[in-house]
């Protein structure tokens, strides 16, 4: 019989993605490409535009079995699908090493780059053999065979403690949870986030109230519970997983798994010629080197500390006319919601009934439609993996151009976070026919209870208008060269560019009509709640800036400064990068690095300056915006033809300037944090 996963198609058919199934294609589909390649390269003595379409279509086959695969093992993780993920790992990082070490493959795409064929190529497809060729030197291409062999064992054993990081935090995650009877316990907590804990307890057969540390169940009892041992308990029970602390210490422990990501990411970079990963990993990214990053960073740090220490010091100030003389990490949640309602009379728990979840996708279909002219229509009897996810098809001019699933709310067996992966690319398949991008977008979102829908918080308002805006940069893409289609091909510090983008939206007075609405009453938010919630905009914008610059200067110091004869402790380093930047303080068990997800198990590695770097190319794409009106239709028009359906064709900074006029300045950026410019002040 064959195997369902081989047969490619529109959409996945996720009943039919059985885990006994996927280690058995991959092995077959990797055979027949290598066969394939193989036959290629024999008879290929000029290789021309039909080799580099059938080597699109092969890697694309390869993607239409493995995207599906790794979305259930975010989505829809079980044991018998981590055993075949994790088994077909190591086989997927072998084949790629493989095919960027093949010398024949690479004297291949160097003879066509050489040839008069090159010029016969439109700007896409040479975009993408320049990156082809250019992924050849960082494959270890020149390499000895003895280091390309080594080349390949470091990029497997990477793969392998990747993905035991990430399954190390999610068994973490749910491996620990607190179950309550007594609803005093849990004064302080708003009735919509108590009935999502009721049913968490229900589910599992248990009376009262059952907490995970899922977002959503976490970040309200840190922000509204007045029970100060028990947010001890939730914080140090999230701030220790996977490590060697807290309640579960040494069970899924990540400490050794980083220290082994370290020594090879750094041993890796040393056989291609670089000193250290940080050099690896900006090769491919908008910026030159790690001295300017670090400058970049420290440049924000010193208009922002100043900020962020006064942050904190009204914060303590406040506590202390509480009765709390010394503020606790556990604390700050907690009095942080209670100073923004004492200086703005506004909670987020006062605004998530003003934003039920149908109503803020609705609305934000509409705010899309106006600036970009698409059209989102829902589609039934479409397979999926849950009940809960939705489908779409995305119209422009009465034309289909891309579908996608949206799954938005927080359940067991699915990890934490959100994100857009994209499930099919814009490619040419024929002179006639094209290939339609397909998203992923997954959020984690309080789910509806028996008597009230799902309900968002503005924050998460704006993470679904962040994952939506780099879905529309994967399906809004005109570009038909799947190396440099939609996402692929851009650097990873201009990827965040329209994600960010789209959050702006968020705080728009002509937008907020058109994604709020009481769950009762249908109500728009009143323009006094707004005006409380523009006001409170910017409260703790010093210290929520210095917290991601804390982050970004942590992992690139991390790769930058690595010594493989005497390698700093991870927590000595960012409890170094604290001294500098950070105002809030740290207990000595807190082990956030051990969660660090986007770093250890993602693709950020000496890369999450990333967030930073591309928040002021969108502060200052937006100004635009705000200049020539928010729903410019021109000015959409311009965004959408100059940044969002260019993909990885052309560089980066090359679309901004053609969308801005200009270079990118970061004054946007810390003019919509409420930060003015100017030297930090001990």
């Amino acid at each position: 019989m064959s195997n369902p996963l081989l047969k490619t198609s529109l959409l996945p058919a996720f009943s039919s993605i059985q885990a006994e199934h996927i280690e058995p294609a991959l092995d077959q589909l990797l055979a027949s490409n290598r066969q394939r390649i193989a036959d290629l390269l024999a008879t290929a003595t000029s290789p021309g535009k039909d080799f580099l379409a059938s080597i699109e279509q092969w890697d694309d086959e390869l993607d239409q079995l493995w995207s599906p695969v790794s979305h259930l093992h975010g989505v829809k993780n079980s044991d018998a699908l981590r055993d075949a993920y994790n088994a077909c790992l190591p086989k997927l990082t072998e084949y790629g090493t493989e095919m960027g070490q093949n010398t024949a493959l690479y004297q291949a795409y160097k003879q066509l780059a050489e040839s008069d064929v090159y010029e016969q190529l439109n700007h896409a497809e040479q975009k993408a053999l320049d990156n082809a060729l250019r992924d050849f030197t960082l494959s270890g291409i020149a390499l000895e065979p003895e280091q390309q062999q080594r080349y390949g064992d470091i990029k497997k054993q990477l793969a392998e403690l990747s993905t035991q990081f990430s399954n190390n935090v999610l068994d973490a995650t749910h491996g620990w949870s607190k179950h309550i009877d007594n609803s005093e316990e849990l004064s302080g907590i708003p009735d919509s986030v108590l009935q999502g804990y009721q049913q968490a307890a229900a589910a599992k057969d248990l009376t009262g109230y059952l907490i995970s540390l899922d977002i959503p169940a976490y970040l309200p009892l840190m922000q509204y519970c007045d029970n100060a041992a028990l947010r001890k308990e939730m914080y140090t029970a999230y701030t220790t997983r996977a490590s060697d602390q807290g309640p579960n210490a040494g069970q899924w422990d990540n400490s050794e798994l980083m220290d082994n990501i370290l020594a090879l990411r750094h041993e890796l970079s040393l056989l291609l010629g670089f000193s250290n990963y940080a050099e690896r990993s900006l090769v491919t990214k908008m910026a030159e080197s790690p001295e300017q990053v670090e400058s970049f960073l420290t440049d924000l740090a010193e208009n922002s500390v100043a900020v962020a220490k006064k942050d904190f010091q009204e914060l303590e100030a406040f506590a202390k006319g509480l009765g709390v003389e010394q503020l606790s990490a556990w604390d700050i949640p907690f009095y942080s919601e209670k100073l923004r309602l004492e200086k703005y009379d506004l909670s987020q728990e006062e605004l998530r009934p003003y934003f039920p979840s149908d109503k803020v996708i609705d609305g934000m279909f509409t705010v899309v439609n106006r600036l970009f002219g698409i059209e989102c229509v829902e589609v039934s009897d479409v397979e999926t993996w849950h009940p809960d996810v939705r489908f779409y098809h995305l119209e422009r001019d009465g034309e289909l151009v891309a579908k996608f699933y949206l799954d938005i709310f927080a359940r067991e067996h699915k990890r934490g976070g959100a994100w857009m992966a994209d499930c099919r690319v814009r490619r040419n398949i024929s002179p006639t026919e094209k290939q339609l991008p397909v998203a992923f977008l997954t959020c984690n979102f309080t789910p509806p209870t028996e008597t009230i829908p799902s309900l968002l918080t503005h924050n998460e308002v704006t993470t679904l208008f962040h994952e939506f805006g780099h879905g529309l940069h994967h399906m809004l893409t005109e570009v038909e060269c799947a190396a440099v289609s939609g996402i692929n091909g851009v650097p990873w510090d201009a990827v965040e560019l329209p994600s960010q983008f789209m959050e702006n939206w968020c705080w728009e007075k002509e937008a907020i009509p058109l994604i709020s609405g009481h769950y009762k009453t249908g109500e728009v938010l009143p323009d006094e709640l707004l005006e409380k919630m523009l006001a409170a905009k910017n409260f703790q914008s010093g210290m929520m800036m210095v917290r991601q610059l804390e982050f970004s200067l942590f992992d690139m110091i991390m790769h930058h400064n690595y010594s493989p004869e005497n390698p700093a402790p991870i927590q000595t380093v960012l409890d170094k990068v604290r001294e500098n930047v950070a105002v809030v303080p740290t207990p000595e068990f807190n082990r956030f690095q051990h969660g660090f997800g986007h770093i250890f198990a993602g693709g950020y590695a000496a890369g999450y300056y990333s967030y930073k770097w591309a928040e002021v190319l969108s502060a200052d794409a937006f100004s635009l915006f705000e200049e020539e009106g928010i729903f410019n239709q021109a000015t959409g028009e311009r965004f959408l033809n100059e940044i969002l359906q260019r993909g990885g064709a052309q560089e980066p900074m090359e679309l901004f300037k053609a969308f801005r006029g200009r270079e990118p300045n970061v004054d946007a950026l810390l003019r919509h944090s409420g930060i003015v410019i100017t030297k930090a002040v001990a």
